[in-house]
């Protein structure tokens, strides 16, 4: 069973399994529940601890992990080969009608096109 072990200096939370550790920061989450969505064997809010690493094959958690828009997941192998992505996926957002080509709109409070 995994067990959450919280950093008192980051405010983080840690979820370590066999072959992936997944981190998890409430403070930085912006409810977009992309990891909820994307692998809820792993993620669930009504169980306890709510993040059970060895409930998916580790490269998809990784995956999944990787959508999450504000970076409040971050993962990392308990083998140290791979690495952790650098910063939270991407939000992108376009005009309606549109299908992701053509005009786009600015992400508010970003200045940053999306």
């Amino acid at each position: 069973m995994t067990e959450a072990v919280m950093s008192s200096s980051t405010g983080k939370k840690t979820y370590e399994g066999r072959s992936i550790t997944v981190t998890f920061e409430a403070a930085r989450c912006r409810h977009a529940a992309e990891c909820v969505r994307g692998l809820p064997e792993v993620f669930d809010t009504a169980r306890r601890p709510w993040i059970r690493p060895d409930g998916a094959e580790a490269g998809r958690l990784a995956e999944v992990v990787r959508r999450c828009p504000s970076g409040a997941l971050q993962y990392a192998w308990v083998d140290g080969v791979q690495e952790t992505p650098g910063g939270p996926a991407p939000i992108t957002r376009h005009a309606p009608g549109t299908n992701g080509g053509g005009t786009s709109e600015h992400l508010p409070g970003t200045g940053e096109k999306a």
